[in-house]
């Protein structure tokens, strides 16, 4: 087999340790172990110099590669991460040396796919885009525990105000938590449109409200408080890192579904520059939209999608949900189409692809977002949508004369 690198180093990363073996040209071949220490890593990269490695290979095993890979990175040695299931050597022979001389193999014949690792800045925005997202989540589980609370105090809030977490809401909560327990009086505390329920928001806040459910309330709030204000602070510091980008969110944010906020996560794990993907369905099938390719004996075994990036894909699924209540977009003619014969669910999986299509466009044409319109599909079917309904009316015995008008 035809050797594409003569000199490479293949390391089998672990928490505490590494196992590194490098191959030189012919069958010769060095293996040493180290720590995860910073000093001990430094020795590493003094060896893989002196050895002239012309890459370094290692699999991407939880968050334990970075280190490494950072100090690679830095050195200006070339380094690659590939995927721990493309390189699974065979079952019972696994021993932390065996895995670096066949990594350092696999990657000496060129038999490994490098994944993307985007450059310092941008990995820096994923983390705090991530952290982000879990902040967010966190607030909303926070509210759900202080629906739980009221529940169990007989105060049916929920039932009559959408979002707990609004002005109105808080205004009464924090009411709750100062000791007021007169029904009437909390319900002159609401505000806009709930004015037109303060008869039922009265019934709704009549219960049985105790020191205890005071104390609780007032931990809860107190966390959402702080969340938000740290979600705010991460906000504009988020607004800093994507400055480069502003032209691209901005047309991001002319996408149906797509706010300012998902469209900075989206870059965080995309970036900008699609260069480094072959084409948009290579795109697609990085961030997992796209189906399984897995058949055997000429039969189709699973059609589910693929593993890709989570984060991106979860992301655009959620933008898809809010894509589709526009009824004059091509988004929701898309989704009207596939969830007709094929369901609501795997809709939204095609829709959350057509937006990762229009992203990638996007980005790689540098022009702004175009939309089909909703009468995409009517209008490239026109004849056969004609037909269709000239032969349902010819099975129900109507002879059918068309005409057309002005």
């Amino acid at each position: 087999m035809e050797l594409i690198y003569e000199r490479c180093c293949g390391i089998d990363v672990h928490k505490k340790m590494v196992m590194a073996c490098i191959f030189v040209k012919g069958k010769k071949k060095e293996i040493r172990k180290f720590g995860t220490l910073t000093d001990e890593l430094e020795e590493m990269l003094v060896w893989i110099r002196e050895k002239n490695c012309e890459v370094v290979a290692m699999e991407s095993t939880g968050v334990y590669w970075k280190p490494v890979y950072n100090l690679l990175e830095s050195e200006g040695i070339k380094a690659i991460v590939v995927n721990a299931q493309h390189i699974k050597g065979v079952p019972g022979r696994k021993t932390d040396v065996k895995d670096a001389e066949w990594i350092a193999d696999l990657v000496r014949h060129g038999l490994v796919k490098e994944s993307f690792i985007p450059n310092r800045e941008q990995r820096e925005l994923r983390e705090i885009t991530r952290y982000r997202n879990d902040l967010v989540e966190e607030r909303a589980r926070q509210l759900n525990r202080i629906q739980a609370t009221l529940e169990g105090a007989n105060i049916k809030l929920a039932s009559v105000i959408t979002d707990v977490s609004g002005k109105t809401g808080t205004a009464i909560i924090k009411a709750i938590i100062s000791g007021t327990t007169d029904n009437n009086a909390l319900s002159l505390l609401a505000q806009g449109s709930i004015k037109n329920k303060i008869p039922l928001l009265q019934r709704a806040l009549r219960g049985s409200v105790g020191e205890h459910q005071r104390q609780m309330l007032n931990h809860q709030i107190r966390h959402i408080e702080f969340l938000s204000g740290e979600i705010e602070s991460l906000d504009a510091e988020i607004q800093k890192k994507t400055e480069f980008a502003a032209q691209e969110i901005e047309w991001l944010d002319g996408i149906p579904g797509i706010g300012r906020r998902s469209a900075e996560r989206i870059i965080a794990e995309t970036g900008i520059d699609m260069g480094q993907f072959q084409s948009a369905a290579h795109f697609a099938s990085w961030a997992g939209l796209v189906p399984e390719c897995n058949k055997s004996a000429g039969k189709k075994k699973s059609t589910k999608t693929r593993k890709g990036n989570k984060f991106l894909k979860s992301t655009l699924v959620e933008c898809a949900r809010s894509a589709i209540r526009n009824t004059d977009s091509f988004l929701h003619a898309r989704y009207k189409k596939i969830s007709a014969r094929r369901g609501g669910k795997r809709a939204i999986v095609a829709v959350a692809h057509s937006m990762l299509l229009a992203i990638y466009g996007i980005f790689k044409n540098k022009e702004p977002f175009r939309d089909l319109s909703s009468n995409y599909y009517n209008e490239i079917n026109h004849e056969k949508i004609l037909n269709r309904n000239i032969q349902s009316l010819q099975r129900l015995g109507f002879a059918v004369t068309l005409e057309k008008t002005a």
